[in-house]
Protein backbone atom coordinates (compact mmCIF):
# COMPACT_ATOMS: atom_id res chain seq x y z
CA UNK A 1 0.00 0.00 0.00
CA UNK A 2 2.65 2.59 0.93
CA UNK A 3 6.32 1.80 0.97
CA UNK A 4 7.42 4.13 3.54
CA UNK A 5 4.85 2.25 6.24
CA UNK A 6 4.79 -0.59 7.91
CA UNK A 7 2.62 -3.15 9.50
CA UNK A 8 4.62 -6.04 11.47
CA UNK A 9 2.97 -7.71 14.38
CA UNK A 10 6.17 -7.56 16.19
CA UNK A 11 6.64 -4.15 15.94
CA UNK A 12 4.20 -1.77 18.47
CA UNK A 13 1.53 -4.60 18.25
CA UNK A 14 0.89 -4.68 14.61
CA UNK A 15 -0.02 -0.73 14.56
CA UNK A 16 0.92 1.38 11.53
CA UNK A 17 4.46 2.77 11.85
CA UNK A 18 6.89 4.53 9.58
CA UNK A 19 9.52 1.54 8.41
CA UNK A 20 12.61 1.24 9.93
CA UNK A 21 11.18 3.39 13.44
CA UNK A 22 8.88 2.80 16.04
CA UNK A 23 6.42 5.88 15.04
CA UNK A 24 2.97 5.70 14.88
CA UNK A 25 1.13 6.13 12.19
CA UNK A 26 -1.73 7.56 14.66
CA UNK A 27 0.77 9.77 16.48
CA UNK A 28 1.98 11.41 13.75
CA UNK A 29 -1.54 11.99 12.51
CA UNK A 30 -2.86 12.92 16.37
CA UNK A 31 -0.47 15.89 15.74
CA UNK A 32 -1.45 16.97 12.72
CA UNK A 33 -5.01 17.36 13.80
CA UNK A 34 -3.69 18.75 16.77
CA UNK A 35 -1.99 21.64 15.34
CA UNK A 36 1.43 20.99 14.90
CA UNK A 37 3.35 21.51 12.22
CA UNK A 38 5.05 19.05 10.09
CA UNK A 39 8.20 21.36 11.56
CA UNK A 40 7.65 20.72 14.32
CA UNK A 41 6.91 16.91 14.33
CA UNK A 42 9.84 16.48 12.53
CA UNK A 43 11.74 18.10 15.89
CA UNK A 44 9.88 15.80 17.73
CA UNK A 45 10.77 12.49 16.05
CA UNK A 46 14.21 13.27 13.91
CA UNK A 47 14.55 10.18 12.46
CA UNK A 48 11.66 10.81 10.35
CA UNK A 49 11.12 13.35 7.36
CA UNK A 50 8.75 15.02 5.34
CA UNK A 51 7.91 12.52 3.04
CA UNK A 52 7.41 10.23 6.04
CA UNK A 53 4.55 12.35 7.32
CA UNK A 54 3.10 12.66 3.93
CA UNK A 55 3.18 9.31 3.64
CA UNK A 56 0.95 8.51 6.82
CA UNK A 57 -1.55 11.43 5.57
CA UNK A 58 -1.84 9.29 2.62
CA UNK A 59 -2.48 5.90 4.36
CA UNK A 60 -5.17 8.08 6.90
CA UNK A 61 -6.59 9.34 3.63
CA UNK A 62 -6.95 5.47 1.97
CA UNK A 63 -8.16 4.15 5.40
CA UNK A 64 -10.99 6.28 5.54
CA UNK A 65 -12.32 5.35 1.98
CA UNK A 66 -15.27 3.20 2.84
CA UNK A 67 -16.60 0.67 0.12
CA UNK A 68 -20.29 0.57 -0.11
CA UNK A 69 -21.73 -2.78 -0.49
CA UNK A 70 -25.25 -2.87 -2.30
CA UNK A 71 -27.71 -5.28 -0.76
CA UNK A 72 -31.43 -6.03 -1.50
CA UNK A 73 -33.53 -4.85 0.67
CA UNK A 74 -36.76 -6.85 -0.12
CA UNK A 75 -34.95 -9.72 1.30
CA UNK A 76 -34.92 -7.72 5.03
Amino acid sequence: MNNRISINPNVCHGKPVIKGTRVLVSNLLGALAGGDTIEQIIEDYPNITRDDILAALQFGSEMSNFKTIEYNTANL
